[in-house]
């Protein structure tokens, strides 16, 4: 069995992103880590985040969308025949 890995623990480490530069403090086994980006700038936080859309894959599904939707308004409903007696045929 393998001997216990033993840690060092770091009760003051500290988090720093480097895009705002917000100094976080944690308690982990690593002193110092550099963040690429925080919650402070992330774009879905801040509510500055937009849609990439690279192949128009929005315009396609909307496009499709319309065009089942006219279709389904276009189908006719055909209107059934009355099954005729056999005293109507015979007149």
């Amino acid at each position: 069995m393998a001997q216990s890995v033993k840690h060092t623990y770091f009760p003051n480490a500290t988090a720093t992103c480097s895009n705002c530069g917000s100094i976080y403090t944690f308690g982990m086994t690593v002193e110092k880590i550099n963040l690429e980006i925080c919650g402070n700038c992330h774009p879905f936080y801040t509510g500055q985040e937009t849609l990439v859309d690279t192949a128009g894959r929005i315009e396609k599904f909307q496009a499709r969308l319309n065009k089942v939707n006219d279709q389904s308004k276009a189908v006719k409903v055909k209107a059934r025949k009355s099954k005729q007696s056999l005293a109507d045929l015979s007149q």
